[in-house]
């Protein structure tokens, strides 16, 4: 006999309603609580339960880090309090921790009245605990601090609670303690969630609107829009319109996610959940549109997001130029995933047609390659990622350089930098190591705070271009990787920038030219010379290798020539006989050399241009 269907939900009274997302640094244990959220409010049985149940992509389950935000429906009525026994609907959304991904939290904040603040009992605050609770106060969101993994031998519960409640404005004593493995402490936190989350706020009698806060390219259904209703109310068959580019669409489907979807009838007032309308074009469902009924369209769009800045820029170029037109419908799929994404076509003669992509950091350049090569089965090859200039000639013109072959080459009055305030938290012990670090990297200390005797936070101005290379991994290898990082843009500033260019027998190629600092243009030049050196075969002809800027040559290399034994025929004789077989030999390499063009082989264009092999990483250790 085969089981009955599950009863479709229904619209939940906005006064049952909680909706919540759990915000932390990276790997302090955000997704093991959503675990046992899961399985405490029963929607995952133990046979389906696996570790990281709401990461979905392989990457995240690989790394151990969540990439996408992830919402889910749980059912809860707490013991006691003022709501015992009732049951109530929690809408939980699991959010990144790593800087990278700060655009997916700021998201899921707006969809959101309150926050779980999460911090490792072994570890403390870290960087981005800090940049989360900024985000989430700014939201005006309900907090609860708790502590997690106080199971460990190594947590110390009692001295970071006072850490955090001195964050949050609370009393030690406020600060739950739970564990996300052993699932003590949950039940007293879903309680707390339920009991003192505010209910989500709206007017259902109003026309309505839903703002979209994530969606996903399904290759059957098409996109799947996910929503968060903030008036009025949207049922199945509904003509919908989105207010931004005014498409109209009918919706197939609507429902929730628990945490497998689920179809309704419609969602009310406060609710989240999906829909489905069948659309294939990924542009027509943007994240931060608002979503209204045809018959019944409200005038006013929610507040959406701030289209996010990219911060480092790199190239991505498909191996095998046929793949192209593949590479180009890969990203547009993966920009609906992640709106964080921006890219632009553009050519390299050394490398073929690709496209110009920015990333808000290195994490989401190496995620967004993983994904591509995977989701979309391609070959690909990244260039070494760099930021945006703003270079200002000496006739006033304004000209914007993202690729370092778009530097001009006149009169430059000044060339802007982006910088970032950066925030670094780490041992007090490690202080001295810290700040020569930064400075090394032309950075301006703003401030410094201890937050306890042995934990202390450094505010620092960098040039956005220092950080983006290997300024994380050596933070992290000096602090014996008790450091933590967290960034965010200020703005711009004049610094003496110069733009390197490799000349190979007097002609620039532009592929191998960079835009560095006036101090380490020379040691840029040096590496990259004898780089090439290495990557170029040997030519019939000697060739040299120059670094300059602009007609000043600051390094050289010399690739020698590939010479015939011309003496071995002379077992004997005079020295004269020999010279002059060596000057005939010179002659004809000095014809050679004047029409002969040296052959960069596309394997030397790969070593050297990709972010793998970037020469800065080098320099900068030493």
């Amino acid at each position: 006999m085969s089981a009955s269907p599950a009863p479709k939900p229904s619209a939940t009274p906005p006064e049952l309603l909680r909706n919540f997302c759990i915000i932390a640094h990276i790997d302090h244990g955000k997704s093991t609580l959503a675990d046992r959220m899961l399985q405490l409010t029963g929607v995952v049985d133990a046979r389906h339960m696996r570790a990281q149940y709401l990461d979905r992509m392989d990457i995240e389950r690989e790394r151990g880090i969540t990439i996408k935000s992830q919402a889910v429906r749980l059912p809860w009525a707490p013991k006691d309090g003022p709501n015992a026994e009732v049951t109530h609907i929690l809408n939980l959304i699991d959010t990144p921790g790593h800087v990278d991904f700060t655009y997916e939290v700021s998201r899921s904040l707006a969809a959101c009245e309150g926050a779980i603040l999460l911090v490792d009992a072994a570890q403390g605050i870290e960087a981005q605990t800090l940049a989360n609770l900024y985000l989430a106060m700014e939201n005006d969101l309900h907090i609860i601090p708790v502590l997690n993994k106080i199971d460990l031998p190594a947590a110390q519960p009692e001295k970071y609670a006072a850490e955090l409640a001195r964050l949050v404005g609370c009393e030690p004593e406020d600060v739950l303690r739970v564990s996300g493995k052993t699932g003590e402490g949950v039940t007293e936190l879903l309680d707390l969630v339920v009991n003192t989350m505010p209910a989500p706020k709206g007017d259902p009698d109003a026309p309505a609107r839903a703002l979209i806060f994530d969606s996903v390219y399904d290759t059957y259904r098409g996109v799947v829009t996910y929503v968060r209703v903030i008036d009025g109310h949207l049922s199945k068959r509904d003509k919908i319109l989105m207010l931004s580019t005014h498409a109209t669409h009918e919706m197939l489907e609507v429902g929730v996610i628990a945490p497998e979807p689920v179809s309704s009838d419609g969602l009310g007032v406060g609710e989240v959940g999906y829909l489905i309308t069948g659309v294939k074009d990924v542009r027509q469902s943007r994240v931060g549109d608002t979503v209204t009924t045809l018959n019944k369209p409200a005038t006013t769009a929610l507040g959406g997001y701030k289209d996010p800045m990219p911060m480092v820029f790199s190239g991505l170029y498909p191996l095998d130029g046929s793949d192209y037109p593949d590479l180009r419908d890969a990203l547009d799929k993966l920009q609906l995933n992640d709106a964080a994404l921006v890219y632009e076509p553009e050519t390299s003669v050394a490398l073929g047609f690709g496209f110009r992509c920015g990333f808000l950091g290195l994490l989401h350049l190496e995620i967004v390659r993983e994904r591509l090569e995977r989701e979309a089965g391609l070959a690909l090859i990244s260039t070494a990622p760099n930021v945006v200039y703003r270079v200002v000639m000496d006739d006033g013109k304004e000209i914007t350089v993202t690729n370092p072959s778009e530097f001009p080459s006149g009169k430059i009055a000044e060339v802007n930098e982006p910088v970032v305030r950066a925030t670094i938290l780490a041992p007090s012990e490690f202080v001295g190591t810290i700040m020569e670090l930064c400075q090394n990297r032309r950075g301006q200390l703003m401030g410094m705070d201890y937050l306890s005797e042995d934990r202390v936070e450094l505010r620092y101005q960098l040039p956005l271009a220092e950080i983006v290379f290997d300024f994380f991994d050596a933070l992290k290898s000096r602090t014996r990787g008790y450091a933590s990082l967290d960034y965010e843009p200020t703005g711009e500033q004049v610094a003496d920038l110069v733009k390197v260019d490799i000349l190979l027998q007097g002609e620039a190629v532009d592929a191998f030219s960079a835009v560095v600092h006036k101090d380490k243009s020379y040691a840029y030049g040096l590496k990259m010379a004898s780089r090439l050196k290495d990557l170029i075969p040997r030519q019939q002809f000697e060739v040299p290798i120059q670094a300059a800027i602009g007609a000043r040559v600051i390094a050289r290399e010399n690739i020698r020539a590939i010479r015939k034994d011309v003496l071995s025929k002379c077992y004997g004789g005079d020295i004269t006989r020999k010279r002059k077989l060596l000057e005939k030999q010179k002659e004809g390499k000095k014809r050679m050399k004047m029409v002969g063009r040296v052959e960069v082989p596309q394997e030397a264009f790969i070593a050297a241009l990709s972010s793998e092999a970037d020469p800065t990483k080098e320099t900068q250790k030493k």
